[in-house]
């Protein structure tokens, strides 16, 4: 979106506090400011959006807005424009494709870092802010051998477990990505500041929330979704019965991740809530090895190794033959929706109608064997193909 655009939008979102979900679901159908700004009652109403936000939408139309909110969007565009710093809206070729699948995406990402490594290959680690000395041994330990296969690790800033997970990435020079409970210009917790300008420069932070704004308790569960729906899998190292790192694991699962947990004493009160997890179906684990071998080829080290050892175009052509020929019942059928015009992963999902858990494999391999490339953010046919 240009600044115009951008200000638009934002004042829809900030001013009026739409549904997750509603917003989603207009950006699709409805892909540019002008389109919103031609939305009539009758389409509103054809499109089964919530009939009590409709004079919401009208408000937003005609322009009202309080000064208040008119101060929070000219604040966010300024912050956004600031080197290493950047507001993704919803639809932008940015925006992290796994996360715009999720039905409750959120309408617009702040990020400090480079937005680019949002798109790439990540695993979630949470668990307790009060960790035993295991519990955070253990998060270091996973984070550091996950990093050295290609993967980053998403986490929330917080105490415990999230900084060891962030520190251990960190530590064996990785990518490390902290979804914050709070605007980016209002880190917290403030004893993490130091951390989150290390991940900035090796990684990236991110907000759903205008940079000022100031951590609250109810916007924690709500960036959970926003850690689990980045990454691939989830790892709740420690977590009590009544914790927010199961909320992150239910949501996990909501959205189709793999759940995984680290097992540990019956007489430790932090390992109960990854005690249920597995009762659950969520994976045991014990050792980074099977969480790799649990997930998608998706790290970036294997298609390093795939160019560099990719053979002459004629003998290209041909393993890429033999490839079509040992493909999947459902790697077929999604080859039917790609040609050689690009077509995003939400395009992929609607039309072939799997989970994104079972089409991201499919693509991977694909991917891998050369019949389809990706290219800004969508897919299509190799030329070879």
């Amino acid at each position: 979106m240009q600044i115009p655009e951008l200000r638009r939008w934002l004042q829809l979102t900030l001013a009026y506090k739409f549904d997750a979900a509603c917003l989603k679901k207009l950006r699709l159908l409805a892909p540019t400011i002008d389109a919103l700004l031609g939305i009539d009652h009758t389409t509103w109403c054809a499109w089964q959006l919530p009939v009590q936000a409709w004079p919401l939408f009208c408000a937003w139309q005609r322009g009202t807005m309080a000064a208040s909110t008119e101060r929070i969007v000219e604040e966010s565009i300024a912050w956004a424009t600031q080197p290493a710093q950047a507001l993704i809206a919803l639809g932008d070729p940015r925006y992290p494709p796994l996360l715009a699948t999720c039905v409750d995406a959120p309408p617009q990402l702040f990020v400090r870092g480079d937005p680019d490594l949002l798109s790439l290959p990540q695993i979630a680690i949470v668990g307790s802010r009060k960790p035993t000395i295991d519990g955070r041994k253990h998060a270091h330990r996973f984070a550091a051998a996950l990093v050295e296969r290609g993967y980053q690790i998403t986490s929330g800033l917080a105490l415990g477990i999230d900084t060891e997970s962030h520190c251990g990435a960190l530590e064996n020079a990785g990518v490390t990505i902290a979804v914050l409970g709070s605007g980016l210009a209002s880190v917290y917790p403030k004893s993490n500041v130091v951390l989150a300008e290390r991940i900035a420069q090796q990684g990236a932070l991110v907000s759903e929330f205008s940079p000022a704004t100031r951590a609250d308790a109810r916007h924690f569960p709500e960036r959970n979704r926003i850690i689990s729906g980045l990454a691939h899998g989830v790892l709740v190292v420690e977590a009590a019965e009544q914790s927010g790192s199961l909320i992150t694991a239910r949501l996990a699962a909501e959205q189709g991740r793999e759940v995984f947990a680290i097992p540990g004493s019956i007489n430790n009160p932090l390992t109960r809530g990854c005690h249920r997890l597995i009762r659950q179906g969520a994976k045991l684990v014990e050792t980074p090895a099977e969480i790799i071998e649990e997930l998608p080829a998706l790290v970036a080290w294997e298609r390093h190794q795939q160019l560099q050892s990719a053979p002459g175009p004629a003998a290209a052509i041909e393993s890429i033959a033999k490839a079509r020929a040992k493909l999947s019942p459902v790697a077929k059928v999604v080859l039917e929706h790609i040609g050689y015009d690009p077509v995003s992963l939400e395009s992929l999902l609607f039309q072939c109608g799997v989970a994104a858990a079972e089409l991201l494999p499919v693509l991977t391999q694909l991917e891998l064997c050369g019949i389809i490339a990706l290219q800004d953010q969508a897919y299509v046919l190799s030329a070879r193909s």
